[in-house]
């Protein structure tokens, strides 16, 4: 019997009667390949079963189309260029418009934590706003705006606007005020203090935000492109519903999921650089 095996009978047998004895963490590292495995096992399992719901039978043509016709149909939109320029007319909106409600967002959360006049004079305003659905201002957009691009990106960036502006007033609000207040002792300028000590603390919540307004553009996004879309993806939806082409529609949703997908895993990459102690967390938690 090893010291290490002795340590262990004796802690278990001083340890009272009913009370569990203390573990220290494995440590046990799960490889890369493993976590990218089990992430994506779902969309799998679900390609699978559409595969098979279509190859029996259950699932006609005119119902939804199966994965090689939707391959097929990638490929055709792809060599006639109505893919890409419908993407880059896509992404083109749902950047402008995320990047003007994220910007808003962050202001106004900031200027509502971290200032008294400013709570009081925006919060209850702003609070108020954020419980209209971004959909029942579509038709007043097309009203101010018409239905160019403006009323689009402008949705866009009412959608993005109010999930970054919740999580930075609460990140902005739960800063540690003893901080702040060493810092202004020092002579620090309120700006120095937003960028030094207020929005490093307020991190997580940011991030957070952000995570959730990428998500909202994606969902504005198929808002948006119903104004009277000439172009987009949301555009090659309305004519594929037009001819009845399931295999286009089905192209166009698996491209808005995607869209999705890899706005969450950008903001994923941010977290692992910017807050690199939260994946040890994460790990010894495993």
């Amino acid at each position: 019997m090893t010291l290490t095996d002795r340590r262990a009978r004796s802690t278990e047998q001083a340890a009272p009667h009913g009370l569990v004895t203390p573990r220290p963490p494995s440590g046990r590292h799960r490889p890369r390949a493993y976590s990218v495995t089990v992430r994506a096992l779902g969309p799998v399992v679900l390609l699978v079963l559409w595969w098979v719901a279509s190859a029996t039978g259950l699932l006609t043509p005119d119902v939804l189309a199966s994965p090689p016709q939707v391959v097929d149909a990638v490929g055709e939109l792809w060599r006639n260029g109505q893919l890409p320029d419908a993407l880059t007319t896509s992404l083109t909106r749902s950047g402008l418009g995320l990047a003007l409600g994220l910007v808003t967002g962050l202001t106004l959360g900031i200027t509502t934590g971290f200032t008294r006049l400013g709570d009081e004079l925006l919060d209850s305003s702003l609070q108020t706003l954020r419980t209209i659905p971004f959909l029942s201002l579509v038709p007043l957009f097309m009203v101010w705006f018409g239905i160019n691009e403006t009323a689009k990106i402008l949705l866009i960036a009412v959608a993005t606007t109010f999930p970054m502006y919740v999580s930075t007033s609460s990140g902005v609000r739960n800063t540690d005020r003893k901080l702040v207040e060493a810092m202004r002792s020092f002579g620090m300028s309120r700006l120095g203090i937003v960028r030094e000590v207020v929005l490093p603390g307020a991190l997580p919540s940011l991030l957070a935000g952000l995570r959730l307004s990428m998500t909202l553009s994606v969902i504005a996004l198929i808002a948006a492109e119903e104004i009277n879309a000439t172009a987009g993806i949301g555009y090659l939806m309305s004519q594929a519903q037009s001819y009845a082409r399931t295999d286009i529609l089905a192209v166009c949703i698996l491209v808005y999921g995607l869209l999705g997908l890899i706005a969450d895993g950008v903001v994923r990459l941010l977290e692992r650089g910017l807050m690199p102690w939260r994946r040890a967390v994460q790990g010894a938690a495993r």
